[in-house]
């Protein structure tokens, strides 16, 4: 009789131990998925889009919000990913991307994590091509086009994380309404300078200049740091000379020795204009509106 007990006692203990093991395999919902801490882990590829997230999660428990490059990394035409940006995807639960062409590492993150969902921000807009057909990715420095960007992002976030849709839907509204102000106010400040001339030194502003109806006359370095050759050079210099162009616009993030000698040769004044592709991740959730109002304020200013 005791024998037959303990053979009873034993059967139990195994079939809970079963149990229990069986319940750890079950797969954790969207809610306590990611790292360690149970948050849910979202990364975005550059710095506009950590900006654009971060305002629409703030507040938000449970989403711990990564930024994959150093905020002072530009764009990411050229990017080389290192062993810790894939260590980072590994546990992203969510990963943010431009779309159109920027991330030219996409192709491996697809491959090694065939499972990981990837939002393409740019997602429904319409890109503007070069003249061999090749997209321009700078979508965001269109104040209309960020917004969508914004739209796109906050749908996703509410689908991956739908406990807390209401707060980023109300999120999402609140940013919008401060970004569409600044749409208002850039049309009212710069409508008077329809049909200017401008010549700058990366593919960054076509979207910007279709906005506002700028004309570029002449892009000086298709790809940041890549040196205008002599006689790309003497064509931007005869261009100027030619329409009269009063002003350069170079960027903050690159060199503006190109844009130097244009200026010597040619008289007309180098400024800059800021493409929104480095900052300070986390320091500072205006620094949207902050970039593209200085933006503003500098074309009024070289434009007058």
């Amino acid at each position: 009789m005791k024998k037959r007990k303990n053979i009873l006692l034993l059967l139990l203990a195994m079939l809970l131990t079963i149990s229990l093991g069986l319940a750890g395999c079950e797969k954790k919902p969207v809610e306590t998925a990611g790292d360690k801490d149970g948050k849910f882990v979202v990364v975005t590829s550059f710095y506009p889009l950590y900006v654009f997230t971060e305002n629409i999660v703030q507040g938000i428990d449970g989403i711990e919000l990564k930024n994959l490059t150093e905020p002072q990394t530009g764009c990411l035409h050229d990017y080389q990913m290192k062993p810790a940006d894939m260590i980072a995807l590994e546990k992203a639960d969510l990963f943010i991307i431009n779309g159109a062409g920027m991330e030219s590492f996409l192709d491996k993150v697809r491959k090694t994590y065939p499972d990981l969902k990837i939002v393409e921000a740019s997602e429904g807009i319409q890109l503007l091509k070069d003249a061999a057909g090749i997209a321009n990715p700078h979508v965001w420095v269109s104040i209309s086009n960020g917004e969508k960007e914004i739209e796109n992002i906050a749908k996703a976030m509410a689908g991956a994380f739908p406990r807390e849709k209401e707060k980023l839907e109300k999120n999402k509204e609140d940013y919008l309404k401060k970004i569409d102000s600044l749409r208002i106010e850039m049309f009212e400040g710069l409508k008077k300078y329809a049909g200017k001339k401008i010549v700058t030194f990366h593919e960054a502003f076509p979207y910007f200049a279709e906005e506002f109806a700028l004309e570029i006359a002449a892009v000086v370095e298709r790809e940041p740091g890549s040196e205008p050759s002599a006689a790309e050079l003497a064509q931007t210099i005869d261009i100027v000379k030619a329409s009269g162009i009063k002003s350069l616009f170079a960027e903050p993030q690159y060199s503006s020795r190109s844009a130097e000698v244009i200026s010597r040769e040619t008289g007309a004044k180098v400024f800059y204009l800021d493409p929104f592709v480095t900052g300070e991740a986390g320091q500072d959730k205006d620094a949207y509106e902050k970039v593209m109002r200085n933006n503003m304020e500098v074309l009024k200013e070289a434009l007058e």
